[in-house]
């Protein structure tokens, strides 16, 4: 599979932006998908993280309650709904894949993501 993503930018602290990660080559619901990213200076963390035949979501700390991932299948897309962006979540932000199938959603409970797209730019500022 083929992941592209979109839709960062520059956004004042309080704003939102929603990133956009189009599939192609096989549906997304054949795989668990997750939004990562990675401001300067630090190690790449996983954002929220969604296991499509489990039902189950899982948000890092800092974004629940502000973030929100849904998709559209039959658009083969998966979107980030970022709300009350603050200037700590500045940083790029990557979609991804799993060929995992099983109960787990964090990445480092079943080996990593397999799949990776390009990532987008998130600026938020103060």
């Amino acid at each position: 599979v083929q992941l592209r993503a979109s839709g960062g930018g520059l956004v004042q602290a309080g704003g939102s932006l929603r990133l956009s990660c189009v599939a192609s080559g096989r549906s997304i619901r054949d795989y668990v998908m997750g939004w990562f990213r990675q401001a300067p200076g630090k190690e790449r963390e996983l954002v929220v993280g969604f296991n499509w035949s489990a039902g189950r979501t899982s948000y890092e700390d800092s974004v629940k309650g502000r973030f929100t991932i849904s998709r559209d299948n039959a658009k083969n897309t998966v979107y980030l709904q970022m709300n009350s962006l603050k200037p700590e979540d500045t940083a790029v932000y990557y979609c991804a894949a799993s060929n995992y199938f099983g109960d787990y959603v964090c990445p480092s409970n079943f080996g990593g993501m397999d799949y990776w797209g390009k990532g987008t730019q998130v600026t938020v500022s103060s």
